[in-house]
């Protein structure tokens, strides 16, 4: 899912301090290349020295000289120590199921890499180097659907990841080709590497998954709440409402920010229309508009909202080093929790609930409009003739389909821990799963408004002579380059994609005019 990010080169600087959502985005999605800065290299190396005065020292240390997770009791003899790493990473890459989409393992491999490049995780710098070299010759490493329970991090994710490293498992090439991936490594001039102490559980145990969907969910419903604007205004007008309840004054009465933004921009969507206008005067007997009108900015605020505290929390993880155990800065290498993935998990449910409730609302917005006894005087579902043409009918039925989906996605993941690990992890995040669903949501929150842009477009035409609100006109002409007006019955499934390219790829918010 990608709304309105333009495909691009560029290189984003990895260093010790945090990333910047862009350029999350800018990676993942937009083919930058990475390049990691000398004081992350200088930091890498100092933690790699810890690491390894830790490695010859006589007390056993987490990680380092011992194994994972329950079976963390047990020493590891130096001689041992490289198989150790090697068949943590093997066992580790479990995954099972569909292939996880390239920008979000991109993004995942990123943000692991941010970490390597604090210093505190205890790699040695050609790890480091290698790792982002997958990136920039746009190998991407298989990974799968199933596997991550968001804590420790994402674990079997990562470990596929990593498994690319080592010359081991598929990766997928810059054309999207299935490759073994020891050929494909050396078809770029590199070799495999081999884990030292602490190597392999540092490329595995972070929340990077959960945190790159975070981000690209954050990018993608900020444009798709736009687009939500946009799709009100239009149906506000279509359906012949008023635009009186939308005045700043009424708004600041109840002072959330995310609502008055979203006012704003239907204000200023309605702003010169004479449809509203035609009914605005004494003569006018409507006293209130439905609650899918006239709360609107109410609702899309409040997702607004929403998304600004889930913004704020992939804030802190990006500052974030999550690592078990982690090089502190007194040099000790200390075991940790910071790997639960709960902050993220939360977040990710949150944003589950407004994408759910925004395409619901939206739903009912169209189907007032194809409601002969509720549309202001359109024609049954916006048919050319109603009884041998059916409209727009089973494009809501698509809608109420969807939405009724979403409603089943909105249901947290995050409350649903199962233990794993001989009860060693007794409490996960499921964050990898609270992402997993909110993608799918999202998606469906993008077609729930390019079926109520479509329809909106329809009922705004055959409200002519009046014409509709300059930036409104812009969006119903824009939707007119791909789909055609009114008139007898078409084949509907391409004409409802054409609109979902648009409100993908921005075109209709960039249509509609500067929106908060």
């Amino acid at each position: 899912m990608t709304i309105g990010c333009a495909t691009g080169t560029g290189t984003v600087e990895v260093g010790t301090g945090p990333l910047a959502p862009h350029d999350v985005v800018a990676v993942a999605r937009g083919g930058a290349r990475v390049r990691l800065s000398d004081d992350a290299l200088a930091a890498i190396g100092r933690g790699r020295a810890v690491v390894e005065r830790l490695a010859v020292a006589e007390d056993p240390y987490y990680g380092v000289s011992t194994g994972f997770g329950a079976l963390a009791t047990r020493h590891i003899p130096a001689d041992r120590r490289a198989a150790l790493q090697l068949s943590l990473i093997r066992s580790h890459a479990a995954g099972s199921g569909p292939e996880v989409e390239r920008e979000v393992v991109r993004a995942l491999m990123l943000l692991r890499l941010s970490t390597l490049a604090t210093g505190h995780t205890g790699v040695r710098p050609e790890t480091a180097l290698a790792y982002a070299g997958l990136l920039n010759h746009g190998l991407t490493p298989v990974v799968h659907e199933f596997g991550s329970l968001g804590c420790s991090g994402d674990l079997a994710p990562l470990a596929h990841c990593a498994l690319a490293l080592i010359g081991e498992g598929r990766v997928r090439d810059p054309s999207g080709r299935l490759r073994d991936t020891a050929p494909a490594l050396a078809e770029i001039g590199s070799t495999p590497v081999t884990l030292a102490e602490k190597e392999g559980l540092a490329l595995i145990n972070g929340t990077d998954g959960m945190l790159g969907m975070l981000v690209l969910a954050g990018h993608d419903l900020l444009g798709l709440l736009q687009v939500a604007d946009v799709a009100a205004a239009m149906s506000v007008e279509a359906l012949l409402g008023t635009d009186r309840v939308f005045a700043e004054d009424l708004q600041t009465m109840r002072p959330h920010p995310g609502q008055a933004r979203s006012a704003a921009n239907v204000r200023a969507l309605l702003d010169g229309s004479q449809i509203v206008a035609s009914h605005r005067g004494p003569d006018c007997t409507r006293v209130q508009d439905a609650y899918s009108l006239r709360c609107a900015p109410q609702v899309h605020g409040a997702a607004r909202d929403t998304l600004d505290h889930t913004e704020l929390v992939a804030g802190r993880e990006l500052a974030s080093v999550i690592d078990n155990p982690v090089v502190a800065p007194d040099g000790r290498v200390a075991s940790n929790g910071n790997f639960h993935g709960a902050p993220l998990g939360y977040a990710l449910d949150f944003l589950a609930v407004p994408v759910a409730d925004v395409a619901s609302m939206s739903e009912r917005r169209t189907d007032r409009m194809l409601d002969a006894g509720r549309s202001s005087g359109l024609p049954p579902f916006l048919a050319a003739d109603p009884g041998v043409d059916s409209g727009y009918m089973i494009a809501q039925y698509t809608q109420a389909g969807i939405v009724s989906e979403l409603k089943r996605l909105a249901a947290p993941a995050s409350v649903d821990s199962i233990p794993s690990s001989a009860m060693q992890e007794d409490h996960v995040s499921m964050g990898w799963s609270a992402g997993r669903k909110l993608r799918r949501g999202i998606d469906g929150l993008a077609r729930v408004l390019a079926v109520e842009l479509l329809t909106s477009a329809r009922a705004l035409d055959l409200r002519a002579p009046l014409s509709p609100a300059p930036r409104t006109r812009a969006v119903r002409d824009l939707l007119r380059t791909r789909v055609p007006g009114p008139g007898p019955d078409r084949h509907l499934a391409p004409e409802i994609d054409a609109v979902l390219e648009l409100v993908r790829s921005g075109a209709v918010a960039r249509a509609a005019g500067p929106l908060a």
